[in-house]
């Protein structure tokens, strides 16, 4: 037998959906990696034989292995900062207030028309180099900081420059419609024709998005506009995603999967209805646990249901410089259940097998089976639950890529 390398004395939580144990787990098991991709994984007294002297022999010293943590909605390319809306939340104004004074995503989007591509990508390189200390092998990028054609189309530039030239994978998705910039207010329809007939065409054209999201809600667009620009990209061919139901319920979860959304993000709002529809279109629901914790909402997501109707439940940072100034996705591990009282599991597939699936990945990463790519993560912990269970001090001991260690 000829493997590029092999891991044992290690546990192993695989997230495997078909399996019938908490976390996929196997214990005392080993993996064997070829090609940059998982070729046998179980227990370790079942490996098969090898050459010892030709295979570089990994030893996990009894800690966990899970697959490589992935954040599946953020907005990590942005310049600025908003402490001063911080301070506002604090002595009493809400996040619409804001919004509707002119601050909000409008003073990031400021930030961001005025920095320029080198800027950002080295604000973005730290960020993704926090997250890689954390476990995390695969995020998803936003653009929406620019709302103009030019500072959208650099924005997603930058996105597919750090996924490039930095080893955690990046997803990028198109959030033109994501608030009505300063020069479009009172004219929404013409922006959404903006996003629709220039911003989408030029995104297309220069292969820089992989998915198209909209913020459907009231202080940004309506259904029937929210509507427009999903059907625009579906019709690209582009796959599709949503902001909805975070401030009050508009019916954007259910409108979006009907036209075959991969995800709907936020989601307090949502009622019974909207999440069978889900249901009934394997659309995955988006819990953003920093968003609701940096906002102090009180209205929680309706995790029962979600739960009665086997909604796959993911769980993102929502990493932003407004609703969620949290650049840490293992710490929404502890947030969701703290705050939306998911088990340790259910967070933990949250960050694996449901994000992958909401990046319509599932088939390539968050579960280690054989075929997938090897990307996976030490932890040095007891339990899998120890993720969930604690915070700052990370537990994380090496990360892996496609095979490679490209953190020890």
């Amino acid at each position: 037998m000829s493997w590029d390398q092999v891991w044992i004395d290690i546990n192993i939580a695989t997230m495997d959906p078909t399996s019938n144990t908490p976390y996929g787990a196997i214990t005392q098991g080993a993996i064997a990696i070829q090609a940059g991709k998982i070729a046998w994984i179980g227990k370790q007294k079942d490996l098969p034989e090898f050459d010892h002297l030709a295979t570089p022999v990994y030893r996990g010293k009894g800690g966990w292995i899970t697959p490589g943590i992935i954040d599946a909605h953020t907005h990590l390319v942005f310049a600025g900062n908003r402490a001063q809306e911080f301070e506002q939340r604090l002595n009493g104004a809400s996040y619409e207030e804001i919004a509707l004074a002119g601050g909000g995503i409008l003073s990031t989007v400021k930030a961001c028309r005025e920095a320029s591509e080198a800027e950002l990508f080295e604000l973005g390189r730290q960020r993704l180099n926090t997250l890689a200390k954390e476990g995390v092998t695969t995020v998803e990028i936003k653009s929406g900081y620019g709302l103009d054609t030019e500072t959208e189309l650099k924005l997603l530039r930058v996105a597919r420059d750090l996924g490039q030239y930095h080893h955690i994978d990046v997803k990028t998705t198109f959030l033109g419609a994501h608030a009505i910039p300063p020069e479009y207010k009172d004219k929404t329809d013409d922006y959404i024709e903006l996003v629709i007939n220039d911003m989408l065409p030029k995104i297309i054209e220069n292969n820089l998005a992989d998915a198209v999201d909209v913020f459907c809600e009231k202080i940004a667009f309506n259904l029937e506009q929210t509507e427009k620009v999903l059907l625009a990209a579906k019709k690209a061919g582009l796959d599709i995603k949503l902001h909805a139901e975070q401030l009050s319920n508009l019916g954007g979860s259910s409108m979006a999967a009907k036209h075959g959304a991969l995800s709907v993000d936020h989601i307090e709002f949502i009622d019974e209805k909207s999440i069978e529809v889900l249901s009934q279109n394997g659309t995955c629901a988006t819990l953003l646990p920093g968003a609701f914790y940096s906002l102090r909402e009180t209205q929680l997501p309706p995790i029962q249901l979600l739960r009665k109707y086997n909604i796959p439940m993911v769980v993102a940072s929502d990493y932003n410089p407004g609703s969620s100034p949290i650049c840490s996705s293992t710490l929404m591990l502890n947030m969701s259940c703290i705050l939306f009282k998911l088990t340790p599991e259910e967070a933990l597939k949250g960050m694996t097998f449901n994000a992958a699936k909401a990046l319509n990945m599932d088939s390539e990463i968050g579960s280690l089976e054989i075929g997938k790519k090897a990307d996976f993560c030490l932890w040095d912990i007891d339990t899998p639950a120890q993720l969930a269970y604690t915070y700052g001090v990370n537990p994380c001991l090496q990360v892996v890529k496609a095979g490679q260690v490209i953190l020890s």
